[in-house]
């Protein structure tokens, strides 16, 4: 798809970290344009295969036209991540990669209405094909679930004085449209100077709300998981610190050499022995380099973790 522009965040240290090889069976859980799948398909010529899917319909079609070039080596499906093993199956992969966030083409489209750089409908969903838009979200919510989906997801400190002027300007006239949302937002707390608009952390807040970005990840992790064969790797790329805190509690207690009886605090007494399921293959998050820093901003909050799965 022509304008649809991928370019893959730390794609040496995903490589890497996923131990690509000739032969093996790979999973790209968030495709986009298809920049990793491209770069793990040339990097297991002439016989690996690759499974990938995504939520964008723009983002299929431009996969679809990246990948043609490896004919009969890939399957490409639109769907959700959290679905993998009831796609695939279990012990499929060698390696599953997810790339979190979004595209600069979904936020370089105004017509997505993801960015207030341009102004465009309210809508940030990712699939377009159903669901509650960001307009919905705004003109319906309550102050309170507004204040703290900003708090929350956004860790905006003036979530409650934002939501009551949301609130405020809603009565008057409806929000359609990001240009309105962010001068509403600037009008509570103005720029005076600072790099960032001051609408950033309420935009990707709702963002994740619309398109259940949390709930998500968390069956997601579990079923790439499944996914994966004894001795594959999941590699997780988060830009948010509530989605890291997830990746690494989710890698962090699959490697333990216990489990805990549900609902109970983390204490030795309570502790049942077992094998450790995955080992970390790096204990701290993985941080793209300055340089990839310097030409793609968008790169700098990226975290790369992961995670070698040690039974079937």
């Amino acid at each position: 798809m022509r304008g649809f522009i991928h370019k893959p965040v730390m794609l040496r240290e995903v490589l890497e970290c996923l131990a690509v090889r000739p032969g093996g069976r790979w999973v790209d859980g968030t495709c986009g344009g298809g920049g990793h799948s491209a770069a793990i398909l040339e990097a297991t010529s002439p016989d690996g295969f690759l499974w990938a899917c995504d939520r964008d319909g723009d983002a299929i079609e431009a996969a679809t036209e990246r990948l043609g070039s490896h004919a009969g080596r890939w399957e490409l499906k639109r769907m959700n991540f959290s679905a993998l093993d009831q796609w695939l199956g279990r012990g499929k992969a060698d390696g599953v990669l997810l790339d979190l966030g979004v595209s600069s083409y979904q936020l370089d489209s105004a017509s997505r209405g993801f960015s207030f750089q341009a102004d465009g409908p309210l809508d940030m969903r990712m699939d377009v094909r159903g669901g509650m838009t960001a307009a919905e979200l705004v003109n319906g919510w309550g102050v309170g679930e507004l204040a703290r989906i900003f708090r929350e997801l956004g860790g905006e400190p003036e979530a409650g004085r934002m939501a009551r002027a949301i609130e405020a300007e809603r009565r008057v006239r409806p929000f359609t449209g990001t240009g309105q949302l962010a001068a509403c937002i600037e009008r509570v707390s103005p720029r005076r100077g600072r790099r960032a608009h001051p609408a950033t952390r309420c935009f990707q807040a709702i963002r994740m709300v619309v398109n259940g970005e949390i709930e998500s990840l968390a069956a997601g992790l579990g079923a790439a998981w499944r996914v994966l064969r004894r001795g594959g790797r999941l590699v997780v790329i988060t830009f948010h610190s509530g989605e890291d805190r997830m990746v690494r509690e989710f890698m962090r207690t699959e490697a333990r050499e216990y489990d805990m009886p549900p609902g109970q605090p983390d204490v030795p007494e309570l502790r049942i022995p077992r094998a450790a399921r995955a080992r970390l293959v790096s204990r701290k998050a993985i941080q793209p380099g300055e340089a990839e820093q310097l030409e793609n901003p968008r790169a700098r909050s990226a975290q790369l973790r992961v995670a070698e799965k040690l039974e079937d």
